[in-house]
């Protein structure tokens, strides 16, 4: 029975030296950088890509019950999602339900 909790253990270890070190690192330098710097800015820039890279992924090359919808079907939501985003006035909450709800909408419709 020991043997099956080293298993768990080496996970969690292995998952915190990975990820939560690096966390708390960030939050200590971040403390002592100025946000108009230009560090900050190409970080932003960096990070802001990645998101859109990803998405852009999803949408072009998607897997699972997404494989089966038509590409305009995703185009379509990710763009009036983002209209209401902007509408919304930049809130989050909003720009992920709208494109959401329509994707749900437009499977159910098509009968995926």
């Amino acid at each position: 029975m020991l043997d099956g909790w080293w298993t768990y253990v080496v996970i969690v270890v292995a998952g915190f030296l990975a990820t939560d070190i690096w966390r708390w690192l960030g939050v200590l330098v971040g403390n002592r950088l100025d946000e108009d710097s230009e560090a900050l800015h190409w970080v932003r820039a960096v990070a802001t890509a990645l998101v859109m890279a990803v998405t852009a992924k999803l949408i072009v090359f998607p897997t699972g019950t997404l494989a089966d919808s038509p590409l305009w079907l995703r185009l379509g939501a990710a763009g009036i999602g983002f209209a209401v985003f902007l509408l919304a006035g930049r809130r989050v909450v909003v720009g992920v339900v709208a494109p959401i709800t329509l994707l749900v909408i437009g499977l159910w419709w098509l009968g995926v």
